[in-house]
């Protein structure tokens, strides 16, 4: 019979090779370091990099929103002058500001309104398609979404153009009971759609969502993929309409998701600037301005007043901050009701 040697560990005995104990009882890495310590250190790298490219601009236009700085400053023949509340007494008391505001609202209002619309219903379409035509439209749909900004300004620009765009070719085409010229016009050719700020803005809205409802329709196709298909099975035995269904079991579903694209969508359109530049061709109308082109045009075109354009910046971000809370708590509160 082998024998069997039975070894006990006493009070000061050491623990085991590669672990050790600290003074709490806790167990210690090899390394020294605690373990619960080390998700926090790998979020190190990831804070230092936004510190650096989003909090420390953050911070310095903060403070540029409250000093005067011009070109003399930018030079570095000047130091900056500190004054205080002038920056934004001055944007508050100025029409321009205003009317960009309103500019601002009702765009944005009406981007994601017809953004989330649009969106909406081409993923339900692509929900109701095979797997290879959803795939060869989502793959459509996404060519707009991937186009950058400034080339989307470029591209409805030419469409509007007043000598050889689309949008007037297609309106020649049309009977004058359904779409007579302008007065004095014997057709639509020379039609300056993009010198008036509403043709302007009806442009920017056609711009905008052509871009966006890509990225509402995909999220809204990944978020009725997770809906049960037995709710909708149980709707279509109880005589439910299509409506019906989709205000009672899709709608309620997806809440989560429609709440995400809101929140994103509303941010994006509210600061939208380099599509209406292209299409404005620079800031030269200022009835035409929203915040960010208003803040651009302030801050660069001669003379320059970074501080003023920084001031109409911040109010910028206050006005998001304040929408997106609101809109945040109110989802909340209707989740717990």
């Amino acid at each position: 019979m082998a024998n069997t040697t039975t070894v006990t560990r006493g009070r000061g005995s050491s623990p085991a090779p590669g672990r050790r104990r600290k003074k709490g009882g806790g167990p210690v890495k090899s390394s020294g370091m605690p373990s619960w310590s080390i998700p926090y250190v790998l979020l190190v790298p990831g804070l230092l990099v936004i510190a650096v490219l989003l909090l420390y601009p953050m911070f310095q236009l903060v403070v540029m929103a409250f000093q005067k700085v011009g070109l003399a400053q930018i030079r570095g023949s000047r130091p900056a002058e500190w004054v205080g509340l002038d920056n934004f007494e001055k944007i508050l008391s100025n029409d321009i500001f205003w009317s960009a505001l309103r500019n601002t609202v009702v765009f944005a209002f009406v981007a994601v309104s017809l953004t989330l619309i649009v969106g909406t219903a081409v993923g339900v379409l692509l929900n109701k398609l095979g797997k290879r035509m959803s795939l060869f439209v989502v793959i459509g749909c996404m060519f707009a979404w991937a186009v950058p900004p400034v080339a989307q300004g470029v591209i409805w620009r030419s469409l509007f153009d007043a000598e050889s765009g689309i949008v007037n070719w297609l309106l020649n085409l049309l009977p004058d009971w359904l779409a007579a010229p302008p007065a004095g016009q014997q057709d639509w050719t020379g039609t300056p759609w993009l010198n008036d700020s509403f043709p302007l803005y009806v442009a920017l809205v056609v711009c905008v969502v052509w871009a966006g409802f890509p990225f509402i329709a995909v999220s809204v196709l990944a978020g009725l993929k997770g809906i049960p298909a037995e709710l909708y099975e149980a709707a279509k035995v109880d005589g439910s309409g299509a409506w019906r269904t989709f205000r009672k079991i899709t709608l309620p579903l997806l809440k989560p998701v429609f709440a995400v694209l809101t929140i994103l969508s509303i941010i994006w359109d509210f600061k939208v600037f380099s599509q209406l530049y292209v299409l404005m061709n620079g800031p030269t109308n200022r009835d035409g301005f929203n915040l960010s082109m208003y803040s651009v045009a302030e801050a660069f075109k001669p003379p320059q007043k970074l501080g003023t354009g920084a001031a109409i910046s911040i109010v910028l971000t206050i006005i998001l901050l304040i929408i997106t809370v609101a809109y945040v708590r109110q989802i909340v509160k209707q989740e717990e009701m």
